[in-house]
């Protein structure tokens, strides 16, 4: 109960009532001790009006009034004359005064709060106005036990009054939480944990029905969590699946291409001039071919494997690039260009390199063709004190902005209507290998500029000590 939300508003309202009625009971008693004595002087003005109506009365009625208004004596100030109307035997000293008329709050509180901690009965002189102008003022001397024991009552009734208003407050929190907030909260914690029993099933997403607003926009909140929750896992389970089916079909495509690699070894025999010119890039896009196949079949087990770093001429991997990209354009009207310096040499895996750069560079062309515009595909390539630098723009129409939102994700960046977004994913993946970055500088209508990054430290350069050594 105690550790319940209802259980903890519950105690907490009654607790705060009850604080409330402490920081009014001040004021409260002291109203009452106020009233009080105001009542005395009242009834005092009124015994003394028989004294007015008849100058001489015994001294038994003269008693019986004092007794009647509960003090000992009346004193009357009338046209400036101060007159003793009614009088009786004072038992004790009087030791103190209090005057009624042009007390201010702090006071009257002060007062009230003396007398009732004061245990011993006294008497007090209290004067006031006399009612409805029958004098300039009354005076009267009372004991304080009567008063005390009237205010001490009073304040017993008041604390057991807020106690039972507190109680009756409490109960009507508590219903009304466990109606607005704490059924709505149990029910959501249900939907969680049925949705947690199989994530992957849509009909199990939270649909949002709670009144209280807060609550609300905390189920609208988890539905669009659950929701990409099932998503990423029917998404994940696809490329599970794919996973799977490309292993299967890399492994026998693997087998095919290592026939076919037989074949063209025989074919390097030919004396023909354009067999020779052909043959050893038919021989390298098979062995390519071959080596993508066994990744993937690597890729389906772990990742991509740990690029094989070695010195390689990057003029010559993006000659081999174009020259194939070239017999790929056709009849359109897509023209390559390359500012790689001759022989610039770098340390890179170069099969995965080739994969990157021919990557970027068939989606340039693609995108290009799709247009039927004429464009322009450029290689460019630089070296700083950190890095080797790969500038691969071109004069497209620019990534779409799907393509941007969900850059480097496989089955989401694609950026054509029948693209998977594999090739940008696979090369950012295989950068990230050696330690560098790819990264977009720019696309928009007039182009695209993808830039590569790969570092190149404190790398011994070939014919040094050390060089062509990975680390």
């Amino acid at each position: 109960m105690l550790n319940t939300l209802s259980g903890r508003f519950l105690i907490l309202t009654t607790i705060f009532v009850m604080l409330a009625e402490i920081l009014i009971f001040v004021p409260s008693i002291a109203r009452f001790r106020e009233d009080f004595l105001l009542s005395r002087l009242e009834r005092a003005q009124i015994a003394s009006l028989a004294l007015l109506a008849d100058d001489m009365i015994d001294a038994s009625l003269e008693e019986e009034l004092l007794r009647n208004a509960g003090v000992f004596n009346v004193v009357l100030r009338r046209d400036e004359a101060r007159q003793l109307m009614l009088s009786a035997p004072i038992p004790k000293p009087v030791v103190d005064s209090f005057d009624l008329r042009d007390a201010s709050a702090t006071t009257l509180m002060a007062d009230a709060l003396s007398r009732l901690f004061s245990t011993e009965a006294e008497v007090i002189r209290v004067m006031g106005n006399p009612v409805r102008e029958a004098g300039l003022l009354i005076e009267v001397t009372m004991e304080t036990a009567e008063l005390r024991m009237a205010m001490i009552d009073y304040g017993l009734r008041i604390l057991v009054l807020s106690a039972v208003i507190s109680v009756i407050t409490a109960m009507l929190l508590f219903l009304a939480v466990r109606a607005i907030l704490v059924r709505p909260i149990k029910s959501v914690v249900s939907d969680i944990q049925a949705y947690a029993a199989d994530p992957e099933d849509a009909r199990r997403i939270i649909t949002p029905r709670a009144g209280v607003t807060e609550l609300r926009e905390a189920e609208e909140a988890l539905q669009s969590l659950e929701t990409q929750l099932t998503g990423a896992l029917k998404q994940k389970e696809r490329l599970a699946q794919l996973g799977s089916a490309v292993a299967k079909i890399s492994h026998d495509l693997r087998n095919i291409l290592t026939s076919a690699q037989l074949f063209t070894d025989r074919i390097e025999m030919s004396e023909d001039p354009a067999v020779q010119r052909m043959a050893p890039k038919l021989v390298n896009s098979i062995s390519r071919a071959v080596n993508l196949c066994e990744n993937t079949l690597a890729f389906g087990k772990a990742e991509e494997p740990a690029p094989r770093l070695t010195w390689v001429r990057l003029d010559e991997i993006v000659g081999d690039v174009l020259a194939s990209e070239r017999l790929s354009i056709g009849e359109a009207d897509v023209s390559l260009s390359e500012d790689v310096p001759l022989g610039m040499e770098l340390r890179a895996d170069p099969e995965q390199l080739y994969r990157v750069i021919s990557n970027l560079v068939r989606n340039a062309r693609q995108a290009i063709v799709a247009t039927g515009q004429p464009g322009e595909i450029s290689i460019a390539a630089s070296e700083d004190d950190e890095n080797w630098l790969i500038i691969i723009s071109d004069t497209g129409p620019g990534l779409p902005q799907k393509a941007r939102d969900h850059l480097f994700r496989p089955f989401q960046g694609g950026t054509r209507k029948e693209g998977t977004g594999l090739g940008l994913a696979i090369a950012a993946e295989l950068i990230r290998g050696h330690g560098g970055s790819l990264t977009l500088e720019k696309t928009n209508e007039t182009g695209t500029v993808f830039r590569i990054a790969l570092p190149s430290g404190d790398i011994a350069q070939p014919g040094s000590e050390g060089a062509g050594k990975t680390p």
